[in-house]
C-alpha cells in the first residue's frame, strides 16, 4: 500500500524553519542577512573544525569573524581580494579532510582570496544559509560597496511592474473606484491562486487578514486610531490594497530555491537574459544545439511581464514558470512515443501482461467485468487472459474455474478486445486462451474468434527453419493466440492435449490451507479464512495434469505462441522451438532464478517465458516483476486491478517506450556470446556502471494523507529515493523530516547511487508523512533510468492508485556520470587512484568458428588497450573537475564556466584563452600563471591527449572488426560491434 509500517530505519528530524518570515528573493535580502551574520564552521587542513560567527562589516568592504585568536584587524578578509566563491566540497582542504563524509555538499562553500589563491572553507547549518552567503558575496565581488544602492534601484522591477498591472486589471474589473480603493478579498485570493495553482485559498485569506490586523495595530499604536477608523470603511476589511496584494503574493509566489538557482547563471543580475538562459539549458538541462533564438522563444512563452518579454529577460516568476512546465518534467518527453528498435525478435522484448484480466477485485469470489479488459488495453497491456468454460445454452463463458466469481459471455469479451485491442498501441496483442470447453462449445469458440476478430488474427504458421520469432513491427495490428496445439502426427483430426488449469491449482491450494478449518463454525471460520492469503508462499503439490479433446480448428489458430510444459533448461535447449512458450508458476520461476540464473537468461534469449502469480494470491496481490525481468522473462502477468508498489514499477517500466506495451531488453540479455547472471551483486561484465546523483531540493503542495485526521492539516514530510533493478543496484536513501510544512518544504539533500545495469534500473520517489503511530503515504513517482532527463526537474506525484495529485510535486536535480575508480569519496587524489585495484577487462571466449575466433583474438589486445585509455580519460576528466572546483556531477561545459571567474588578472587582462579553431580546443596561457592555473592547463592537455588516443584506437578496432565480414557471418560482426 506504499506505507513503510514496521520497517526499521533511522529517523532524523529537522526542527529548523525558514531563515526568516520573509522569503529570500533578491541579492539585497542576502546582503542584509550577511550583515546580521551567521554561525559557520571553518574547516582546516588538519581536519579540525572551528565554530565561528561570520558577518559583513557595516561598510560592506570586508568579511569578519569572531571569536578569533588573531587581532581584530586580521580576522577579516577584504572583499576586494576575493578571487572566487566556490560551492560544494570542492577544494583540496575539503577533499582530504577526515570529516568529508559528514559534510553536506549543499551546505559547504569556499572563499578563494589573495594573490596566492588561499582558501577559507566553510560549512553552513543549512543549504539556505550557504546559498545566501554565496549569492551575496558574488554580488559584492562584482558591484562592491555600492551593491545595495544598485540593487535598490532595480530589484524586482520586472515582478513589481507585472503585479501592479495585474492588480490594476483586477481593480478595473471590480468596478469599485479603481486602484486606490483596492480589490475585493476574494478577487485577490483567486488572482494569487491563478498564478500559483495549488496554493490553499484559506491560507491566502488568513495571511491577508493577519496582515491587515498587524497594520491596524501599528496604526493604533502610533496614536492614529481615529484617523485609521475614519479611513477604513465598514467593508474595508473585505478589500485588499495594492501593497497588501504584493506582499502576500511575495509570500506565496516566491520559491527561494529557484531564486538561488537563477542567480547562479544570471551574471549577478536579478533576471536571466537570453545568453544566461542558453548557458543554463546547455550546462544544466543537457540540451544540445541551443541558440539565443531558442532562449528567446522560452522567454516569450514563460515570462509574465510585458517589459521582460520586450527586453528578452526572464524574471524569477518567468523562470519558475519554465521550471514547473511540462518541458522540465523529470520524464523525457521523447519517450512519450515509441523510441526503441521494434524490428528485433519478439523474444527480445518485455511485454506488458495482465493476469485474469476479467477479474476486477479478488481471485475467488470478486466480480468479473468487461471493464477489466478495456482498462488494461487502454493502459498499454499487450497480453490478456481468457479462461473459457462450457456455459449454459451452448454459449462459452469466461471465468476462473472452481471459484465463485461470476462468468462473462465469451462473445462480449472478444468484442471488447476487438474494439480496444489497438487503441493504446499498434503492436501485437497476445490472448492467452485457457481452453476448458467441450468439442461442441469449442466449435462455438472458434466461430467467435474468427468472426469477431477476423483478419486481426495471425494464423500464418511459422517456418521450420526460423531461429527467432517475427518482430513486433512485422506483427503490427495482429492478434496472436497463446494456447495448446495438436502435435504434428494429428493427421488433420482432433486430438488429446494436456489441460492448463490455474484455477484448479488455486482451488486445491485453498482446500489444503482450509483443511484445518472444517470443524470451525460461523464467524470464527470466516475470520480465519480471511488470513489465507498470508500463506501465499506455501508450496503444496501441483494438481495432476488433466487431458482434454482439442478441436483441430482451434489448434490451427495457435501459431507463434504454442503453449508447452517446461521440463528443464537442457531439454528446452535441445527440443523447444522458437514459437513454443512455457508458462511458469511464480514460485517455480523465482526458484529457477535463484538456482540457475544464467541458464534462465540464456533460455529467454530464444524463447518466450510467461510467469503467472502464485495461486494463493487470492487477494490479487502482485509479485515483484523485477524479480523476473532480471532473468529476461518477457511476460510477467500482473493483477492490474491492484494498486501499489508492484504496479507502479510495471506501469513506469512500460511507459519508457511510448507506453506501447513492448520494451527492448538489455543488450546483455539478447547477445548470443554475452553471459549475465540475474542474481549478480557486483558489476556486470561488459557494462559500464553509472553513478546516479539525485538531489531532493524541495516539495510543493503536499496534501494531507488520506484518512489521517489525528494531526489536522499538519504534514511532516520526508522523501525516500529507491533504486529498483538487479540485486547489486537495489537500495534506498531518505531525507530528513521537515516539520509542519507541506506547502514548500526544503529538503536540500543529495544522494549518490552506483547503477551496475542501467538498462534495467528504475528510480522511485516516495513521500511520506512522519508520524509516531505509522508513517502515512502522501505520494510517489516511479520512472525508468532510461527515461530520466538530467538537470533541474519537477516530479509530479501520484496517488496510490496512480492518479496524478493536483499541483503536488518534488523539485530535484539529477545527473548521471561514469563510475570513478579508486579510493573513498573523501580521498580522491592522484595517489589514491594509482593504488586502485586492477582493472576488469571484458573477456572473449572461443565460439568454435575458427575464422571468427582468430579475428577475435587479434582484437582482444586492442579492446584491453581501449579499456585502459577509457579509464585514463575518465581519470583525467575527474582531476580536471577537481582543479576547476566543481563537483563530480559537473560536465565539461560547467568546468569551463567555473574557470571563467579565474582566468583574468587583477587588472582584468586575460590569463588564459580558449582557441576553438582546432578539432580539440586548446588552452593558451597569456603570460606567467599562478600554480593552480598551470595545473589546470597541464591536466586539460592530458585529457585532450587521452581523447585523441581513444578516437585513433577506436578506428583501429573498427577496421579489425570489418575483417569478420570476410567470414560471411554478419551475425558475429554485429555481436563484436556491440561488445566493443
Amino acid at each position: 500500500d506504499g506505507s513503510r509500517v514496521g520497517r526499521e530505519r533511522k529517523k532524523t528530524v529537522s526542527f529548523s524553519s525558514s531563515l526568516s518570515e520573509k522569503k529570500i528573493s533578491s541579492a539585497a535580502d542576502c546582503i542584509h542577512s550577511m550583515v546580521e551574520g551567521s554561525e559557520l564552521k571553518k574547516i582546516r587542513p588538519n581536519s579540525r573544525v572551528y565554530q565561528r560567527y561570520y558577518m559583513l562589516d557595516a561598510g560592506l568592504q570586508a568579511l569578519c569573524w569572531e571569536p578569533s585568536k588573531k587581532e581584530s584587524d586580521k580576522a577579516r578578509i577584504s572583499l576586494s581580494s576575493i578571487r572566487e566563491v566556490r560551492t560544494g566540497r570542492n577544494t583540496e582542504t575539503f577533499r582530504t579532510s577526515g570529516v568529508y563524509e559528514q559534510i553536506s555538499e549543499d551546505c559547504a562553500f569556499s572563499i578563494i582570496y589573495g594573490d596566492l589563491y588561499e582558501n577559507l572553507d566553510l560549512v553552513a547549518n543549512s543549504a539556505e544559509v550557504a546559498n545566501i552567503w554565496v549569492t551575496g558575496l558574488r554580488y559584492l565581488m562584482q558591484y562592491g560597496k555600492h551593491a545595495l544602492d544598485m540593487l535598490s534601484s532595480s530589484q524586482d522591477s520586472l515582478r513589481l511592474g507585472w503585479l501592479e498591472q495585474l492588480f490594476s486589471s483586477a481593480a478595473d474589473s471590480d468596478g469599485q473606484g479603481g486602484v486606490e480603493e483596492g480589490i475585493r478579498l476574494q478577487s485577490a485570493i483567486k488572482l494569487i491562486q491563478r498564478v500559483n495553482p495549488g496554493v490553499s485559498g484559506s491560507k491566502v485569506e488568513h495571511r491577508f487578514k493577519e496582515l491587515q490586523r498587524v497594520r491596524l495595530m501599528l496604526d493604533n499604536g502610533a496614536g492614529l486610531k481615529d484617523h485609521a477608523e475614519t479611513k477604513r470603511s465598514p467593508g474595508r476589511k473585505e478589500r485588499v490594497t495594492k501593497q497588501e496584494f504584493i506582499e502576500v503574493f511575495h509570500d506565496f509566489g516566491t520559491r527561494p530555491e529557484i531564486y538561488f538557482l537563477l542567480v547562479q547563471f544570471s551574471s549577478n543580475k536579478e533576471f536571466l537574459d537570453a545568453k544566461d538562459l542558453m548557458r543554463f539549458l546547455e550546462a544544466e538541462q543537457g540540451m544540445t544545439q541551443v541558440s539565443e533564438e531558442t532562449s528567446l522563444k522560452l522567454i516569450q512563452s514563460h515570462e509574465p511581464s510585458e517589459e521582460g518579454r520586450q527586453q528578452g529577460y526572464l524574471s524569477l516568476d518567468g523562470f519558475t514558470s519554465y521550471l514547473t512546465s511540462a518541458e522540465c518534467r523529470l520524464f523525457d518527453r521523447e519517450h512519450d512515443i515509441v523510441c526503441q528498435d521494434m524490428s528485433q525478435p519478439l523474444s527480445h522484448y518485455f511485454i506488458n501482461s495482465s493476469h485474469n484480466t476479467y477479474l476486477i477485485e479478488d481471485q475467488f469470489k470478486g466480480p468479473s467485468d468487461i471493464s477489466g479488459y478495456i482498462r488494461a488495453l487502454k493502459m498499454g497491456c499487450r497480453c490478456v487472459e481468457v479462461d473459457v468454460w462450457d456455459g449454459p445454452d451452448e454459449e462459452p463463458v469466461v471465468c476462473t474455474g472452481h471459484t465463485l466469481s461470476p462468468p462473462l459471455t465469451l462473445r462480449c469479451v472478444l468484442e471488447a478486445i476487438g474494439k480496444f485491442a489497438f487503441v493504446a498501441s499498434g503492436y501485437p496483442l497476445i490472448i492467452c486462451i485457457e481452453n476448458h470447453c467441450s468439442s461442441g462449445q469449442q466449435k462455438k469458440m472458434w466461430e467467435y474468434l474468427t468472426g469477431v476478430l477476423g483478419e486481426k488474427l495471425y494464423t500464418t504458421p511459422p517456418n521450420e527453419g526460423d531461429a527467432y520469432l517475427p518482430s513486433p513491427h512485422a506483427l503490427r495490428h495482429k492478434i496472436l493466440l497463446k494456447g495448446k496445439k495438436l502435435g504434428p502426427g494429428s493427421d488433420g483430426e482432433d486430438g488429446e492435449v494436456s489441460e492448463e488449469d490455474e484455477g484448479a491449482e488455486m482451488c486445491q491450494r485453498l482446500k489444503t490451507a482450509n483443511s484445518g478449518l472444517a470443524a470451525l463454525a460461523g464467524s470464527e471460520k470466516d475470520t480465519l479464512q480471511k488470513s489465507v492469503p498470508s500463506t501465499a508462499h506455501c508450496n503444496p503439490p501441483h494438481p495432476p495434469s488433466k487431458r482434454f479433446q482439442l478441436l483441430k480448428e482451434m489448434s490451427d489458430l495457435v501459431t507463434l505462441c504454442h503453449s508447452v510444459s517446461f521440463v528443464d533448461f537442457p531439454t528446452s535447449t535441445k527440443t523447444q522451438k522458437p514459437w513454443e512458450l512455457c508458462s511458469f508458476h511464480e514460485s517455480l520461476a523465482v526458484r529457477l532464478a535463484g538456482d540457475s540464473p544464467g541458464h534462465f537468461v540464456n533460455h529467454n534469449k530464444h524463447f518466450l517465458s510467461r510467469v503467472y502469480p502464485n495461486p494463493m494470491r487470492i487477494d490479487s496481490s502482485n509479485m515483484n516483476p523485477q524479480d523476473l525481468w532480471k532473468c529476461g522473462c518477457q511476460i510477467v502477468s500482473m493483477n492490474f486491478q491492484t494498486a501499489g508498489l508492484m504496479m507502479d514499477l510495471n506501469t513506469a517500466w512500460f511507459r519508457q517506450n511510448g507506453n506501447c506495451g513492448y520494451v527492448l531488453r538489455p543488450a546483455i540479455m539478447r547477445q548470443e556470446v554475452s553471459y549475465f547472471s540475474a542474481d549478480t551483486r557486483d558489476t556486470v561484465p561488459g557494462v559500464s556502471p553509472q553513478l546516479l546523483h539525485v538531489k531532493v531540493i524541495s516539495g510543493q503542495n503536499l496534501p494531507r494523507p488520506r484518512g489521517s485526521g489525528a494531526k489536522g492539516d499538519v504534514v511532516d514530510p520526508y522523501v525516500y529515493v529507491e533504486i529498483h533493478g538487479i540485486p547489486a543496484d537495489c537500495t534506498e536513501r531518505r531525507t530528513r523530516t521537515v516539520m509542519h510544512n507541506g506547502d514548500n518544504p526544503i529538503f536540500d539533500e543529495s544522494f549518490e547511487f552506483q547503477i551496475n545495469l542501467p538498462e534495467l534500473a528504475m528510480v522511485r520517489f516516495v513521500v511520506l508523512d512522519d508520524d509516531f503511530i505509522g508513517d502515512d503515504f502522501i505520494g510517489q513517482y516511479t520512472i525508468s533510468l532510461e527515461s530520466l532527463q538530467p538537470g533541474y526537474r519537477h516530479v509530479p506525484l501520484q496517488s496510490l492508485t496512480g492518479e496524478e495529485l493536483p499541483h503536488s510535486r518534488l523539485f530535484v536535480h539529477v545527473a548521471l556520470t561514469n563510475r570513478r575508480g579508486g579510493g573513498k569519496p573523501h580521498k580522491r587524489g592522484l595517489s589514491v587512484r594509482k593504488a586502485r585495484k586492477g582493472r576488469s577487462y571484458t573477456a572473449l571466449r572461443d565460439l568454435g568458428v575458427r575464422a571468427v575466433d582468430e579475428v577475435f583474438k587479434t582484437v582482444a589486445p586492442l579492446v584491453k588497450e581501449a579499456t585502459d585509455l577509457r579509464e585514463n580519460m575518465q581519470s583525467s576528466v575527474a582531476v580536471f573537475r577537481e582543479l576547476c572546483g566543481v563537483s563530480a556531477v559537473a560536465n565539461l561545459m560547467q568546468c569551463v564556466l567555473a574557470l571563467s571567474s579565474r582566468v583574468s588578472g587583477p587588472d582584468g587582462t586575460p590569463l588564459l584563452l580558449f582557441d576553438l579553431r582546432e578539432q580539440y580546443p586548446t588552452l593558451e596561457p597569456q603570460g606567467p600563471l599562478p600554480d593552480v592555473l598551470r595545473r589546470v592547463v597541464s591536466t586539460y592537455e592530458m585529457m585532450v591527449q587521452a581523447s585523441r588516443a581513444v578516437v585513433e584506437l577506436s578506428d583501429g578496432i573498427y577496421n579489425r572488426i570489418l575483417q569478420i565480414q570476410t567470414t560471411g557471418s554478419r551475425r558475429w560482426l554485429k555481436v563484436m560491434c556491440a561488445l566493443c
